[in-house]
């Protein structure tokens, strides 16, 4: 099993990036209608919602709407309001050191997946991280050394509200500091149950459990995996080991004798390592963020490919996984 990731460094949305939504818009639209068209809000629907949210988007939104056709489904996929739900595995942690850093895994099906991390300045802020949906970002870091990730925050729930992919790309546009993009979070609404966590330049961070039948709650907590506080969904929580991987997580957090190193290099085996590829929540990559040298750092098994923010340059990694084997039939 094979992916190949792509470093892209397109600064304003353009040939690249319409050349890539018209290469993914075809699974992109199978799943966005896979609930039906009528679930979907209308282009309106869609507008008001961004204007009343995230307005300095709306600029980038509407000249990426033109960039995919100008076609009504592009357009009401592209905002992320309402999509269908979606879940995924991941762990994630805040290592408070001299030189702080957002560690995360990331687990999903490698066929529902862009594999491309994009660095662009489509507002007034540079921002590199991984693209998702094509407006969205799963994780990254701007020219301030604000770093955000998300994990799925295991709760059934499902309501009003944007795909969290385009709310963390909001944040790296539009905030520079923890509690700004706290402040974007307890304000903007979110469909699904999400666990994002925030560190800027100052080793300030904040994790902040999202959903769409809540006000969000604001913690300190340095690690999250799969549940918000309390497991709420105890099957998802078994099958991805939500509980055991958190626990070991604070267990290396609290333990003076880690150090950033030994905590990265935990990522790259189980518990937090996941080769469930075939169950759509294998580890696809380690993201490794430092605010403070503005730099990201993916790293695989034996693997690791380091990305600045500044003398970025576009290339291509293949990286080959090896799932689970199966259970013996005797």
């Amino acid at each position: 099993m094979k992916l190949t990731f792509t470093a892209l460094d397109e600064e304003r949305a353009g040939p690249q990036w319409a050349s890539r939504f018209e290469r993914l818009w075809p699974a992109y639209r199978q799943w966005w209608l896979s609930q039906g068209e009528l679930q979907r809000p209308s282009y309106l629907e869609c507008l008001r919602a961004l204007k009343q949210h995230m307005p300095e988007l709306v600029p980038v939104y509407e000249n990426l709407t033109e960039l995919a056709g100008g076609g009504d489904r592009a357009a009401r996929f592209l905002s992320l309001y309402r999509p269908p739900p979606y879940l995924s595995g991941c762990s994630q942690a805040v290592w408070s050191g001299n030189k702080p850093l957002l560690v995360r895994n990331y687990d999903y099906s490698p066929s529902a997946f862009d594999a491309v991390v994009l660095r662009s300045r489509w507002l007034e802020k540079t921002v590199l991280g991984m693209s998702d949906c094509m407006i969205g970002l799963l994780d990254g870091i701007n020219e301030d050394g604000l770093a955000v990730s998300l994990t799925f925050g295991g709760r059934r729930v499902v309501g009003p509200g944007f795909g969290i992919p385009i709310v963390l790309r909001y944040i790296l546009e539009t905030c520079s500091t923890v509690n700004q993009a706290t402040e974007v979070l307890q304000r903007v609404p979110c469909h699904m149950a999400y666990n994002v966590t925030v560190l800027d330049s100052t080793g300030s961070f904040r994790t902040v459990f999202v959903g769409p039948d809540r006000p969000a709650i604001v913690t300190d907590a340095a690690a999250a995996t799969n549940h918000q506080g309390e497991v709420e969904w105890s099957e998802h929580a078994r099958a991805t080991s939500s509980v055991e991987r958190e626990a070991f997580l604070l267990e290396r957090l609290n333990r003076r004798t880690h150090s950033a190193k030994t905590l990265v290099a935990a990522f790259g085996r189980p518990p937090l390592y996941s080769p469930h590829f075939d169950r759509g929540f294998g580890t696809l990559y380690t993201a490794v963020y430092s605010p403070i040298e503005s730099l990201l750092e993916l790293q695989w098994p034996g693997i690791s490919w380091s990305l600045p923010l500044a003398g970025f340059n576009n290339q291509t990694r293949e990286i080959s996984f090896t799932p689970e084997p199966e259970a013996s039939s005797s």
